[in-house]
This record gives C-alpha cells, structure tokens and sequence, in this order.
C-alpha cells in the first residue's frame, strides 16, 4: 500500500524561501498541495545572511506580501532591527530591510505552513520525476515511492548536486551540514534540458562573546522602525538589536593573500560563476588592489543567540587562513569561529527555457523557481515560488495564467529579464534594472497588486478593502491641498526660512506643497492642514502616499504614458509555433535567439539580446501592423 493515496494538484521539491512560497500560494488558492524536503527540520533555512530585504530586494518582499505571501509577515514577526534604506533619496530608490532572528525565521515559517489548509508535508528526497509524454505526472523519491501530481514545482536551491568548497577541501553537499541531490539534473539533461554550473559563498560565524565592540562603529535600526506587510497582523518593533562595522586593512589582506595558492577560486578548482555583486573577500582585494580597506558589518543571528554573521567576509579560503586573517580585523583579535566560511557549485537551468508563468517549455506542468534559475537571494528565490505556486494551481484548475508586466512590480522585471535575457551569473535585483521604478515603489505595492492578487482568490477581500481605504483617504487629501488656498502672510516666512521665493498673492495649498523645498512636516504646521489630519484621523502611510502624489505627479504621469506606449507591443501577440526561419530580413542572430527563446509577444521580442529595432518592425509588417 502507497504511502500516498491521493493525487496532489501541486508537489514543490525544496523547503526554501521559493518553495514555502510556492507551496503556501498553491495551498491557500485551494490546490491539495504537497511540500517535499529533506529535512524537515531546515524548513526556511537563512542559509546566507540572517536578513530579509535590502535596496530592490525590499520593494519585492513588500509585491509578495501584496499578493498574499508570507515573507513580508514572517520578516515582521521575527525582526530584531528595521532600517529604510535610501532614505535621503527619492521614494523610488526607498527600500526596507530588516535584520532576521535566523531560528525564529525557520519557525515562523514552519508554523505558518502548518497552519495552511491543503497542505501535507513528506521529508525525503526526490530523485526524479514521472513524465508521461511531454507532461510532468509526478515524483519519484530516494526510496522509490511514487507521488502521483497533476503539476510539480522545483525549487531545489543550491542542492542538485551540490560541492563545497574550503580550500583544497572539497565534500558534496548542498548547504553546510545537509547533503547534496542527485538525479535530477541527470533526469532533465535526458529531456533536452540545457544546465549550467554556478557558484555562490557565505561567510564565517563567529562566538559573539569574543568580540570587542568598542572597537567597532555601532550600526543602530530606525528611530521609528516601519514595517514589512501592509496587513494589520504586525506591528513595528519597540526594541531593536545594533549591528556594528568594522574594517579590513592592508595587514588582513596580506594575510588572506598568503593562503591564495590554496584558494578554490584561483587554483582551478572552482570554474563556476560567482555573483558579481556580493564578491567573496578574496575576489574583493585581488579586484580591488588600490583599496586599503572593506567594510564588514557585523550582524546578530537572533535575540538570544551570541552568534554572528560577518558580512562583508564571505570566503572559500582555507580555515586556518580564514581565522588568522580575521582575527587581525578591529574588534576580533580574540575571535572564536562556530564555522569556517565556504564556497558551494550547483547545477542550474538557464531560465531562457520557460514561460513567463516559470513553466518549462519542454514538459508540460513542470515549474521552476529560485537558484535552479540561476538567481541569487532570498526575495529573488521567494517571489519566483509565489509566481510559480500561483500558476501551477491555475494551470491545473485551467484558468488563465497569472503574470506581471514590467510596469507592475519587480517581481515583472526579474522574470521578464530572466526568461528573454536569461543569466550567466547569479542574477540579483536592482533598482537599476526597472526602467519604471517611479512607479514600482515600495510604498505602493499594495496599490499595483492586492487588485490583481484578490482577482484570483490569492489576496483577501480584507486587505483589498484596507487598501481601497488608505488610497481613497489619500486621494481626498490630495484634493483637499487643490482646492484650499492660502495666503501669502501664512507661509511667506516659512518659504523664507525654507530659501523658496516669497508668495505675492493668495494661491492653492498644493502650490506651495510642491515646491521642492517644502515638506509634509512643514505643511502640517498650518492649523487648517492639521484639524484636517485629526479630523479625519490619518495614518502615516496616507501621509506618506499624499506627500508622493503631489511632490512626484509629473514623473510618474511620464512614466504612466511610456508604460502605455509598451503595452501597445505588449498587446501584439507571436503564435506559440511561429517560423522565423521564413522570416528572411530577420537577422541571422535575431532568427537564432527569437527560435529559442519564443517570445509571447512583440514587446518580450524587442527585449531579447541581440533582435534590433529593424527585426522588429520587420515582424511588425509581417504580422500586418
């Protein structure tokens, strides 16, 4: 007798940050959804740095919570120290961060997806999959059960088949401790899969009780933390733990220089690609040889815990190198190591082989998230979960598709960049890489998705409505600073004192409002203004959105019409079998990569490295346009 009785509508292989999402998305929308890891107890495991967010990585924790996930909640919950990066900049560049209790993280997780309806757990691992024909039909695990699913998710990490690295040491596994997975990679190659090897580190841990603080420069939270989730079910932290920074110097970098003979990096060992932009610190003085000095941030693991992550120092050094060459940093002269730091290879599948839902193009049903996409980090890895959660339950319940556009989130940008460009390196977000970050804000994320995310059952009615609320409340501030005018005997001092131009005559509020040199502090100060706000009792975030609305309404109407303009292209469906081949103005390269990659429509076309502007209008005559 199976151990299994029923078929599943959704299995997800892999317990990490993309397959809690996943499995969470599927199950609440009401598929019988089955999570399979092996290890049970490592359920949203902080494998890196023990934090959540950071400049992009926080507007996409916020899109998540939007849709209905959990990282933004769980973020909250288990919190130790909250900072709003960017805060001297526009509120484009504004991005949350939050520093993690690693224990509490994992738990929270894990409790929450107990407490998830339609979802079973099992603790093994799958060694392949059942394909019948073109189509996924279930899984099949190292003992050899059999799991019978009508669409499978794989969010395997860092796990197929997994090799760290510590100096010339090298042993499988997929993460310190736990061991690595085999046979899949094998399994898909036989399909026609393309796969590739990258590379990513994490940095020591070190006993926090030999460290000397004083040596270092305290790095406090917020004075007035905010918070992840737009639900009322959290609440910003009343007490927060300091993280603190200190420095490599010319003396450390000599000492780590000494061990580059053994170094997996520059011996050949290790031939992967490693993500440009969280270097390992050997990589960071050979790269940077003019530098004196890194920076290291030096981050509590939890509450309780006197562990620490030393950020800044991710290494595949040799131990003995990596403790001399610390121990020669301020502060650490004493240091004692719960861990060395260590490289780790793994298989990936370039994510050019999907569909913008992250289903595979060769079999159908099967979906693929997180590092097995060659991206890196934990938002990353979270929001592909969710997007492919909620597209594996649609697919099954045959309901249209669930995908956003470039102009809706940066969970839109990362997919669109990963299926048209695909990645040679661990792809990590930026706020760089949306070409309408004036529209994809942290602040508003609520606004662009919980409509999208309630249309499809994911979102509750009750945070749809709060969020109804907040922008309707903003709205009529907005409209309250239109319409109400003000004298110049009023403000004249206020605008002198702020270096702005005098008034000479009366005008609308919303006027002075703008003006660059004026802030909502300042125009709270007019006793009108200030009856209005506890009239109608508002919050700092309707503050916040009315203050954005007057101050940033030209570039973000701009950037409205330019996304409009791309939704024309976006609206131009390409036939799923289209022949470029006939097409013979096309570019030999444009023919090449359009056959590959099969764009849905002419805007994801125009996106594809190396198709120009003339390939385009060449298919846009083609098609009658």
């Amino acid at each position: 007798m199976s151990l299994f009785r029923d078929t599943y509508d959704v299995i997800v292989v892999g317990a990490g940050h993309a397959g809690c999402e996943a499995a969470a998305a599927a199950a609440n929308l009401g598929s019988k959804t089955l999570l399979i890891t092996m290890n049970l107890q490592t359920i949203a495991q902080m494998s890196c740095n023990p934090a959540m967010g950071g400049i992009a990585k926080g507007q996409i924790v916020r899109e998540i919570d939007a849709l209905g996930g959990y990282s933004g909640i769980v973020s909250d919950e288990t919190a130790i120290q909250f900072k709003m990066l960017n805060k001297s900049k526009g509120p484009a560049m504004w991005s949350p961060r939050v520093q993690s209790d690693r224990m509490r993280f994992a738990e929270t997780w894990r409790l929450k997806l107990e407490g998830t309806k339609n979802l079973d757990f099992y603790q093994e691992m799958v060694s392949s999959l059942i394909v019948e024909g073109d189509e996924v039909v279930g899984v099949r695990t190292s003992l050899g059960i059999e799991v019978r699913a009508r669409s499978v998710v794989l969010t395997n990490g860092t796990f197929l088949n997994g090799l760290i690295h510590i100096g010339e040491k090298q042993f499988g596994g997929g993460r310190a401790g736990e061991r690595a997975a085999t046979g899949i990679t094998e399994q898909l190659l036989d399909f026609g899969f393309d796969s590739g090897r990258m590379k990513t580190g994490t940095p020591p841990r070190v006993d926090g009780r030999s460290l000397d603080f004083s040596k270092m420069v305290v790095q406090p939270g917020d004075e007035v933390p905010e918070k992840f989730s737009y639900s009322d079910s959290t609440k910003p932290l009343t007490q927060q733990r300091d993280c603190h920074m200190s420095y490599t110097s010319p003396e450390v970098h000599d000492l780590l220089r000494e061990g580059f003979d053994r170094s997996p990096m520059f011996n050949g060992r290790i031939q992967s690609t490693g993500p440009r932009y969280c270097p390992s610190i050997e990589d960071k003085i050979n790269r940077f040889a003019d530098k004196d000095r890194h920076q290291l941030f030096v981050e509590p693991e939890g509450w309780d815990t006197v562990e620490y992550y030393i950020n800044g120092f991710s290494t595949s050094l040799p131990e003995d190198v990596q403790f001399k060459a610390l121990s020669s940093v301020a502060g650490f002269e004493n240091v004692k190591f719960f861990r060395p730091g260590y490289a780790i290879e793994y298989d990936y599948f370039p994510p050019t082989q999907l569909r913008h839902t992250l289903e595979t193009k060769l079999v159908s049903g099967l979906y693929f998230a997180g590092q097995i996409n060659g991206t890196t980090g934990y938002e990353e890895a979270a929001s592909q979960g969710l997007m492919a959660g909620i597209n594996a339950h649609l697919k099954v319940h045959e309901k249209d598709p669930f995908m956003l556009q470039r102009d809706e989130a940066y969970i839109g940008v990362l997919i669109d960049d990963l299926i048209t460009k695909g990645t040679e390196e661990p792809y990590r977000m930026f706020t760089s890489r949306a070409e309408y970050r004036t529209l994809l804000r942290q602040d508003n994320a609520d606004e662009r998705l919980t409509p999208r995310s309630n249309s499809i059952g994911l979102a509750s009615d009750e945070r749809l409505k709060r969020m109804e609320i907040k922008y309707e409340e903003a709205d009529k501030l907005v409209k309250y600073f239109e319409d109400t005018s003000i004298l110049p005997e009023e403000v004249n001092d206020l605008l002198e004192e702020r270096g702005s131009s005098p008034m000479r005559q009366s005008d609308k509020m919303i006027k002075v409002f703008s003006r660059p040199q004026i802030n909502l502090e300042d125009i709270k100060k007019f006793d009108k203004v200030a009856a209005y706000i506890d009239e109608h009792k508002l919050d700092k975030d309707v503050l916040e959105q009315a203050e954005i609305r007057v101050k940033y309404a030209g570039y973000i109407a701009k950037e409205k019409a330019n996304a409009d303009k791309l939704q024309r292209l976006e609206n131009i469906k390409i036939p799923e079998n289209f022949d470029y081949s006939k097409l013979k103005s096309l570019s030999y390269e444009a023919r090449e990569k359009l056959s590959k990659i099969k764009p849905a429509t002419i805007s994801q076309a125009s996106r594809v490295s190396g198709v120009s502007p003339s390939d385009i209008s060449v298919m846009l005559v083609y098609m009658g346009r």
